[in-house]
């Protein structure tokens, strides 16, 4: 296969980790080669091999082994009918990509390449899980809000050991299991339950969950008014309405860098922009934030900045430099940043341009540490292929992978159930002090 260099208008390149959102990849190289089928009678009979030959450019590796285990279970695996000849190529594929270590390049045959693709459309069914990768183990990079896995208070970082689902049959550890799988096992019908064991870091004894599953809808972006006083803002509701004229932060929360970021975008902009003299600065959230597309990462960041560069892709043989679309709208207005350890990706690159090149202030918790991109690429049959090309590297040069990035003022959130959002009244009050 021919990669061509990828544009960022044709290409949406995924960092991933998501909500119940899998970052997967596709088939080797000789399966777009030869179909799959058998001249062997202990198969069912419509399948064949065709074609054998090994590929030129491939002459170094013997294949002789796989088609030798092929041969052997065809001849003498003792119930031939349940040898599925299109599931045995896909698992081959698979424990392929598995081979290299990454757990984010991986192989989505067509039923799971459609769910990634139907995820970052914004709307699914689940518990509200975004899930990841953290020293190999699965892991939970952020629980949606409102949700079913927040409600029950599963935490970003929460390590997931085992899935049981008594409807379906299931009952597996999610050792060695690929994200493409975990999300396949999680998912399910509307009203259906699913039973996770997890464990926090720090704490040595393992818990269980059980969660009903919902539709997930995932909004991108969500603004609300605040009041600069302290004592104010712990009246505020959701049905508060500040008027217009009084000074207001504006607190922006970005769940995600979906299909639907860009216009939920540009109306909080606006919305912003047309009581611009009310707003003494902007709050940008994006705690939780798995990541998305970078298409939405470029632009968000360039709301802020003038021009220069907003990040690097450095891959194998080449790297390509992602400058400022064109000059933000926001750059007059103070803002800090919100983060933590469930945000990720597209997120800590535009954490991490704002505070290179403006010296945005972070706060909140060391981000997830995902840095590197993965380039969805569809094949034949609706299977898909999400493998790492190349990672990110920030204005500073500073690389996000296995990292992630410290905040300036580092904030906890405490387990106490206060009514106080601890993380954002730090990061207004950080605001404030630029005034």
């Amino acid at each position: 296969m021919i990669v061509r260099p990828i544009s960022l208008v044709r290409i949406r390149s995924f960092f991933l980790v998501l909500s119940l959102i899998v970052l997967s990849v596709g088939t080797g190289f000789w399966y777009g080669r030869r179909s799959i089928t058998t001249d062997f009678s202990k198969l069912p009979p419509k399948v064949e091999i065709i074609n054998r030959a090994q590929p030129p450019e491939h002459r170094t590796v013997d294949f002789s082994l796989f088609w030798q285990v092929w041969d052997e279970l065809a001849g003498s695996y003792i119930t031939p009918d349940s040898l599925d000849p299109e599931k045995m190529v896909f698992g081959a594929i698979s424990g392929m990509t598995s081979a290299i270590g990454d757990p984010y390049t991986v192989f989505l045959p067509p039923m799971e390449n459609k769910q990634t693709k139907e995820n970052l459309s914004g709307k699914f069914g689940g518990v509200g899980i975004q899930l990841g990768f953290r020293d190999r183990a699965l892991s939970v990079v952020a629980p949606l809000s409102g949700m079913p896995a927040e409600r029950a208070g599963i935490k970003a970082g929460d390590f997931i050991l085992h899935i049981k689902d008594e409807g379906a049959g299931v009952d597996k550890d999610t050792q060695g299991m690929p994200l493409p799988e975990a999300v396949n096992l999680i998912r399910g019908k509307l009203g259906t339950k699913v039973l996770l064991t997890l464990i926090r870091e720090g704490q040595t004894k393992p818990f269980d969950v059980e969660l009903v599953r919902e539709e997930i809808v995932i909004p991108s972006i969500e603004l609300t008014w605040l009041p600069p006083d302290e004592a104010a803002r712990k009246l505020v509701t959701k049905e508060t309405e500040i008027p217009v004229g009084e000074k207001v932060v504006a607190h922006l929360a970005v769940a995600q860098f979906g299909d639907q970021t860009d216009g939920e975008w540009d109306r909080a902009v606006s919305d912003i922009l047309d009581r611009e003299s009310d707003v003494v600065g902007i709050v940008l959230d994006f705690r939780n934030n798995p990541g998305g597309y970078l298409s939405g990462a470029i632009r968000m960041a360039s709301e802020f900045l003038s021009e220069g560069t907003v990040v690097v892709q450095q891959g194998r043989v080449r790297s390509e430099t992602f400058p400022v679309e064109e000059p933000g709208r926001l750059t007059d207005l103070p803002f800090v940043v919100l983060v933590n350890g469930g945000s990720a990706s597209a997120s800590e690159i535009v954490a991490g341009a704002l505070r290179d090149r403006r010296g945005a202030v972070l706060v909140g918790e060391k981000t997830f540490g995902k840095g590197t991109v993965q380039e969805a690429r569809d094949l034949p049959g609706g299977a898909g292929l999400h493998v790492t090309t190349s990672k990110w590297i920030l204005p500073s040069g500073e690389a996000i992978n296995a990292k992630g990035l410290t905040p300036n003022i580092e904030v906890t959130l405490t387990e106490e159930e206060n009514g106080i959002d601890e993380q954002l009244e730090k990061a207004i009050e950080t605001l404030l002090k630029q005034q």
